[in-house]
């Protein structure tokens, strides 16, 4: 189980690096630089994009706790953002809704933009509390 959880978060480092690079393929923009014609990425939620797979990298390369207490803290966080964008339009990762308060921005395209991080924090959250909460009998104990 621990190998399982630890590749999860190689799948979430390489994940993260890709979601970075989309921002950089031209075929993916629109005419005004909007990503998928839907939203337009700076480059603090590249930073956040690119940290938050350097930092999934760290963890699944350091050890299985380090990728538990990744999806333990990550998780949340990003699940919470995502709820966060889809009420608000504006998540506070980035400090979106702090900056510039809520955005009426179409529902449809908060769905689009928010999903995801609804999805992939979620998802975080199952591995980080649920697949890691305990090591299988017969595991080592490692850190």
């Amino acid at each position: 189980m621990q190998q399982f959880v630890r590749l999860i978060g190689w799948a979430y480092a390489l994940l993260f690096v890709g979601v970075t690079a989309l921002g950089y393929m031209p075929p993916l923009m629109d005419m005004n630089g909007y990503l998928f014609g839907l939203f337009k990425l700076q480059w603090w939620d590249d930073a956040l994009h690119l940290g938050s797979g350097i930092w999934a990298a760290i963890a699944a390369w350091k050890s299985y706790g380090a990728t538990r207490t990744y999806f333990r803290i990550f998780g949340p966080l990003y699940f919470l953002d995502g709820v966060c964008g889809l009420l608000t339009g504006m998540g506070y990762l980035d400090l979106g809704i702090i900056l510039h308060g809520p955005a009426n921005i179409p529902l449809e395209t908060r769905i689009a933009a928010n999903l995801p991080h609804i999805a992939i924090g979620g998802f975080a959250i199952i591995v980080g509390y649920l697949i890691a909460r305990r090591r299988s009998a017969g595991e080592p104990a490692t850190a």
